[in-house]
């Protein structure tokens, strides 16, 4: 039976060794499933030589490589939890997420080398940093992985068991607090995500997908790595996401199923067009989700290419994916679809069931719902009422049984598939020495789907420009995370609580 990550690999090793998993766009490299499994067990004797206990915490700070790949699920094979890293945070809120992991080895990338150099010293409980790539020498103070993986033959600990409800990993997202949370996903979750996803589409062996989003992202980790793994099919992986190269590996590739974010399908549409001489038949399907998807751009996308595009919903807390659209007659567009192997309920505020058509707040409950937040049990708690994990996202049902995102309870921000949360960016303004007080919010954009906005008001006596303020904010935050728009005002508009009037400022030009 196939209750971890590790019993997974095992088992289509067994299965598929000699047929590829895994092929890197960037370099054609080509990764069959008893090299996954050869890999992924040098990743774990490193980990357990390391002397990282079961349900310890193992940072990934990688960009999409094959390396990613193996060390991920290498780290879960050890019984160790994966804690993959937005590449994009600066050294700052890289030590967040490390310091609140607890993380103990930190495998990472030359590319990265400086903004662990700055958090390095910082970080007591982080006992060994590996880089993956690069020469046998590494900076002062870590190690390359050649010279983990000699240290770490000679270790004779036998593989530590592994139970289903076992951490797997710890991903981070905004939360209402305004820091990152560390959302716990077990093997359970993951096992059950990757499973609804191949019966709701039919997934066989002989199907292909397409990797083009970050791995440290959700979606890269769940829909195109373990759900292919799941179903015995292959993986094309991308390091970055190039419009002008996409078709072209969907041609040389026979990609199949490709998961995107609205961003990318408004680039396409945009910034390429399929040459005569490519064939890009192969594409059956495009899933779309982690932020709305405008009618009116998938109508574009399908009338340009041809492509069907489904869209789904769900969140980190319920491992990707909680409702999708079907492939056949009955999609919706502008609708996310129908639960896919859990219980969706719209709610109003008592935990009562809205009547069809009622916007009320989408709750979620099933074997894809994660453990809850590291270290936050209220957080976890407050999520969790009444047996359902609360999303904090308006949403309506209708009289079918589909499903609508309409808006968001919190003021999160997504821009491109990335979630942003306002109070964060505040709090850096607020430490600005020229700034009295800011407010963010996200406005529409064509591309990204909304853009970061902050009003900022100015410390009497003092004068500062919006060329300042961005580059504070870039010093400081991870680019995606900076504002595009600085409006100054003599004040924030406030309620009687003091919490800014964020549809007040969405009325200021």
């Amino acid at each position: 039976m196939i209750q971890s990550i590790r019993d997974l690999i095992a088992a289509r090793a067994a299965e598929h060794g000699d047929l590829p998993f895994l092929v890197f766009d960037d370099d054609g490299r080509s990764v069959t499933y008893s090299d996954l499994a050869r890999e992924t067990e040098r990743v774990g004797r490193i980990v357990t030589h390391a002397g990282v206990a079961k349900g310890e915490a193992v940072a990934i700070l990688l960009a999409n490589t094959p390396e990613f790949v193996f060390t991920y699920l290498g780290v879960m094979c050890a019984g160790a939890v994966a804690n993959p890293v937005n590449c994009q945070l600066t050294s700052r809120e890289i030590q967040y997420v490390l310091e609140h992991s607890q993380a103990k080895v930190l495998f990472a990338s030359y590319e990265f080398v400086d903004r662990v150099a700055a958090v390095r010293d910082r970080l007591p409980k982080l006992e060994l940093v590996v880089f993956v790539d690069g020469e046998s020498e590494a900076p002062k103070g870590t190690v390359s992985f050649s010279r983990a993986l000699d240290c770490a033959r000679g270790s004779t600990a036998s593989p530590v068991p592994i139970e289903s409800d076992d951490a797997a990993m710890i991903i981070y997202t905004s939360g209402t607090t305004g820091h990152p949370k560390g959302v716990v996903l077990t093997h359970r979750n993951l096992l059950r995500d990757a499973r609804d996803l191949t019966k709701w589409f039919g997934f066989a062996p002989d199907v292909r997908m397409g990797c083009v989003l970050p791995l440290f992202h959700v979606n890269g980790e769940v829909v195109t790595t373990i759900t292919p793994l799941y179903f015995g099919g292959s993986v094309v992986l991308f390091k970055k996401f190039h419009s002008s190269r996409f078709w072209h590996a969907v041609h040389e590739h026979r990609i199949q199923v490709v998961s995107v974010v609205p961003t990318i399908l408004y680039m396409l549409i945009h910034q390429s067009h399929v040459d005569p001489k490519l064939d890009v038949s192969s594409a059956r399907f495009f899933i779309c989700g982690a932020a709305p998807l405008p009618v009116e751009l998938q109508k574009q996308f399908e009338a340009k290419f041809g492509i069907p595009i489904v869209e789904g919903y769900g969140l980190s807390e319920t491992t990707c994916y909680s409702s999708m659209n079907p492939l056949d007659g009955r999609r919706k567009l502008g609708s996310v679809g129908l639960p896919i192997g859990n219980e969706m309920r719209i709610v109003d505020d008592d935990g009562s069931d809205c009547a069809p058509g009622t916007l009320g707040e989408i709750v979620i409950r099933g074997e894809n719902v994660m453990r809850g937040y590291f270290g936050m049990e209220q957080a976890t708690a407050d999520a969790m009422r009444g047996g359902w994990f609360h999303s904090g996202d308006l949403g309506m049902r209708d009289a079918d049984g589909f499903f609508y995102c309409v808006d968001r309870k919190k003021d999160m921000i997504i821009r491109g598939g990335y979630k942003i949360y306002p109070r964060e960016i505040d709090e850096i303004l607020h430490t600005h020495p020229r700034v009295l007080d800011a407010a963010t919010i996200g406005v529409p954009n064509p591309v990204y789907g909304e853009e970061v906005k902050s009003f900022i008001v100015v410390r009497p006596g003092t004068n500062v420009d919006r060329q300042e303020i961005l580059d504070y904010c870039h010093e400081n935050l991870a680019h995606f995370k900076c504002p595009k728009n600085v409006v100054f005002v003599d004040e924030i508009p406030k309620g009687p609580t003091g919490k800014p009037l964020k549809r007040v400022l969405r009325e200021i030009g």
